[in-house]
């Protein structure tokens, strides 16, 4: 959310930082709603002085015997003129509230232009493509070969875009999960959370999913939505609350599933499980001051960074540019996976920095040192990392000549001690 007297201080930037968004200029309307409600709330001010004037003038002449009426008109229809204007200055204000709801976040600076992903940035690359020795295999053809993945039995129980995993590939989806949180909490500093699936509006309008993206969330028949991401929840604690400066930053990670409804992805990845309606992530939120979220950001990009070098992966850094930024973020940090049955990078994490974008929104605010002044925290938000993706890029790049599944060693622990999946 944005505020309207950084706007009213300098049009032609906020008009330039939407620009840089693919919108049009945006201050001039919204300073004009926003001249009518001031005109309106100082003409209310106007009405009261001069309403209160006219009492005490009341209450002088009827000390005196006099006949007010006619002061006791005036000071009536003050009041229904001051009444009009009153619900005049809560439409305007309604209206600005609900034109700035809509607007996506100021872009870092350091974001650069472009319309979509072809103009992001890799910034670093840490190992190369495997070279495996035969043909590789993309994860599904893995996956049903192994007889432990399974998209018809899917399709039956639900219908499109969802899985069935068994055995080894069931076991090492958990795997991963359970091997993400010990990272995160133990070496990491996170806080485990368990926070609930389904949430109300205002905890999905706190992040910025509401309303603009109502289309890609699954709503439930009681109002309630189930969560495409433990974003949601996670940061939502900070939600109305007043946070000690010394408690910050607030770092919570939470393994839950995610919803979605993929409005947006017909014909995309519509083969395996890339692009699912149901899946495992383990997310990342920080909760900090607002001198510390862009070293925040660093370091929780390098938390996810550490799960994929620990899984023995290629990955790759990328900054996104501004037409692949989303909404609620002033700059995002994509991790990419290299998947050698798709021959292609594929995202495994976002991290993004909101700074105050969605601190307003949720009034999420921080008491400073001095005991008095109040700011908007930052909100930071991070996949570490997306479970079923990080299932494929090690199927895809641990496979073996035989089709069955190298283990990672740091996952073995959790498989028993197991060096592969299927094969002898």
């Amino acid at each position: 959310m944005h505020d309207i007297r950084a706007i009213r201080a300098d049009p032609a930037a906020f008009d330039a930082a939407m620009a840089r968004r693919g919108l049009p200029p945006q201050a001039g309307s919204l300073l004009a709603l926003d001249a009518d409600r001031r005109a309106a709330i100082g003409s209310v001010e106007k009405l009261r002085e001069a309403r209160n004037a006219l009492s005490r003038r009341i209450g002088e002449g009827r000390r005196g015997g006099q006949d007010m009426a006619a002061l006791e008109a005036e000071v009536t229809a003050g009041k229904t003129e001051s009444e009009t204007l009153e619900r005049d200055a809560a439409q305007r204000d309604a209206e600005i509230r609900a034109r700035l709801e809509t607007l996506p976040n100021l872009l870092d600076p350091a974001v650069p232009d472009g319309a979509d992903e072809r103009a992001n940035v890799v910034l670093a690359q840490h190992g190369a493509p495997p070279d495996p020795g035969f043909p590789p295999r993309q994860h599904f053809e893995l996956g049903e070969a192994l007889g432990m993945m399974e998209f018809a039995a899917a399709a039956k129980l639900a219908g499109s875009r969802f899985t069935v995993l068994r055995g080894g590939l069931a076991r090492l989806e958990r795997a991963l999960g359970q091997f993400m949180l010990d990272l995160h909490t133990r070496e990491h500093g996170y806080e485990e959370i368990s926070p609930p699936l389904l949430v109300n509006d205002a905890t999905l309008y706190g992040t910025g999913q509401l309303p603009k993206f109502a289309e890609d969330l699954f709503r439930t028949t009681d109002g309630r939505w189930l969560i495409p991401t433990a974003e949601v929840p996670l940061t939502n604690l900070a939600r109305d609350e007043i946070l000690p400066l010394a408690s910050l930053p607030r770092r919570m990670t939470a393994l839950t599933g995610c919803f979605r409804a993929e409005a947006g992805a017909a014909g995309r990845d519509t083969r395996g499980m890339l692009r699912q309606h149901q899946f495992q992530k383990v997310e990342l939120v920080s909760i900090t001051a607002p001198e510390d979220s862009d070293a925040e950001h660093e370091r929780m990009t390098a938390c996810a960074e550490t799960v994929l070098r620990l899984l023995e992966l290629p990955f790759r850094r990328v900054l996104l540019c501004a037409g692949d930024t989303g909404f609620s973020a002033a700059k995002t940090y994509d991790l990419e996976v290299w998947l050698p049955g798709q021959g292609a990078w594929r995202e495994i994490s976002s991290c993004s920095n909101c700074r105050d974008f969605q601190a307003r929104r949720m009034n999420a605010r921080f008491r400073a040192a001095d005991g008095k002044t109040l700011g908007f925290v930052h909100t930071l938000n991070g996949a570490g990392v997306a479970v079923g993706r990080a299932l494929i890029a090690v199927m895809e790049n641990h496979q073996l000549a035989d089709g069955s599944i190298g283990v990672p060693a740091v996952l073995a622990p959790y498989l028993g001690g197991a060096g592969r999946i299927g094969g002898t």
